[in-house]
């Protein structure tokens, strides 16, 4: 008897995993993002052939690989019959069975909730349930967000998540492995959780959907949600058209003129490296969006879409690493890349290199004071550029809350003189004090967690 294996493929930078499951010969691939080697790969090590192709739903948070793949490797692409889409593929809807194999079969469950026509995937062996695919239905310790169909449905939409979320446990045993797509860091779910793995059993004692009566889970979720990526906007129409294959061969290299000329014309030229990095020299005009954070992510939902992106990496393989996570959210080919140092995308010129000024939540306690230590200047201001829930959940008394995706269209609203920069961590601070610099403004990048704010004597105030 062959025990079926399930295999992870994880995209941490969106909060997302897909799987390959597989009975030693033949696979399936249940929702996979648009880098499709990565499963080509995986699926070649492992000596399967991928025959079925499974979607949970359309994306909104990337574009799917799914369709490429199942053209590639002649595999049989599932999607729900009730989604409105422009390509072939094989349509099914609530009670089918697919027979993957002798050893490996797929049931579907329709489990609207994320959006209407999601579906989820109990995967059958020889003895019984091994686990079920939610997609963005029941998560770990969580559930999918309600409002990416628009704030109108949201109320709806949690209706059906609580129901479909106690049927998937009226289904499945306790022992039953849970294998969601979103719920690690992806702006699709509702909250966030840090279980690494989980079964129906443990959903059971831990999920607010199967501990709360219908009214509290929606009042609950509904509460929860905060803003969510611009480019949502753009990723579930793309899916719904069908993706082609990912073009992730190099783009044209520009020189130190032409990054000169892009910045001169407001031209969203990205720094790669770390923000501290960044902060210690960069090339003048450039914004901080470092690849070890979520760069995709902030980027993709504050730039302006289609509009020119030019990356900058101290070396190839960090340009073809962004390069990548892009093409994964719709950004398929960005304008120009160069791989170096500031040094050389300056061309020599030294003056065409900056650098931020840097700071603890300790050194802003004593600037307000009016003691601000190493040469740093004043705080005059104090801009809070986290998101609105954790803005209300408790802030720096007097500062200023501009959201980071709202700070490019919201410049001229931060008051004037010396800007003292924070987040929640100092990633997306560093994002938000390189658009400041940029637009002609002396700032300092507080790069310390919040959580020193009120160890520092920070008073901390909130809404709650």
């Amino acid at each position: 008897m062959t025990e079926l294996s399930v295999e992870v493929v994880q995209t941490s930078s969106l909060g997302d995993r897909s799987y390959l499951a597989h009975d030693g010969q033949v696979a399936i691939a249940v929702d996979p993002q648009r880098d499709i080697d990565r499963l080509l790969a995986l699926a070649g090590r492992l000596g399967v052939r991928i025959t079925h192709v499974a979607e949970t739903h359309l994306h909104n948070d990337y574009v799917s690989g799914g369709l490429a793949l199942a053209k590639l490797t002649g595999a049989a692409y599932l999607v729900a019959a009730d989604d409105e889409v422009r390509f072939d593929r094989r349509p099914v809807t609530d009670g089918d069975e697919i027979t993957v194999s002798p050893r490996m079969r797929l049931r579907v469950v329709a489990t609207p909730g994320h959006t209407f026509h999601h579906l989820s995937y109990v995967l059958d062996g020889d003895d019984g349930p091994a686990g079920v695919f939610t997609g963005g239905s029941l998560l770990f310790g969580t559930t999918g967000r309600t409002d990416l169909l628009g704030k109108q449905h949201a109320h709806t939409l949690a209706e059906h998540q609580h129901a479909s979320v106690r049927r998937l446990a009226d289904l499945l045993p306790d022992g039953a492995q849970v294998w969601p797509t979103h719920g690690f860091g992806s702006f699709c779910s509702a909250t966030q959780s840090d279980a690494p793995e989980s079964t129906i059993g443990r959903e059971r004692s831990a999920n607010p959907a199967l501990r709360l009566e219908s009214d509290d889970f929606v009042e609950q979720t509904l509460a929860g949600l905060d803003a969510y990526p611009a480019y949502y906007a753009h990723m579930g129409a793309r899916n719904a058209a069908g993706a082609g294959l990912i073009d992730l061969t190099p783009v044209a290299v520009a020189d130190p003129a032409q990054l000169a000329r892009r910045i001169a014309d407001g031209e969203w030229v990205v720094d790669l490296r770390s923000r501290k990095a960044y902060a210690h020299r960069h090339l003048t005009g450039t914004l901080s969006f470092g690849l070890d954070g979520p760069m995709s992510t902030w980027l993709g939902w504050m730039a302006p879409w289609g509009a020119p992106i030019t990356l900058l990496g101290d070396s190839e393989q960090q340009v073809a690493d962004a390069q990548r996570e892009l093409a994964r959210i719709g950004i398929d080919r960005p304008a120009a890349a160069a791989a170096g140092s500031p040094e050389q995308w300056a061309g020599g010129d030294d003056g065409a290199l900056g650098h931020l000024i840097t700071a603890t939540f300790a050194d802003l306690a004593a600037a307000r004071a009016g003691t601000p230590p190493h040469g740093l200047p004043g705080a005059d201001v104090l801009l809070d550029v986290r998101m609105g829930n954790e803005w209300r959940s408790g802030h720096v008394d007097g500062a200023v809350h501009i959201p980071l995706p709202d700070l490019p269209a919201r410049l001229a609203d931060v008051p004037a003189g010396t800007v003292w920069v924070h987040c929640g961590s100092g990633y997306r601070a560093a994002a938000a004090t390189s658009l400041l610099q940029r637009a002609g403004r002396e700032v300092v990048h507080i790069d310390d967690a919040y959580a020193e704010a009120a160890g520092a004597g920070l008073p901390i105030v909130g809404d709650n």
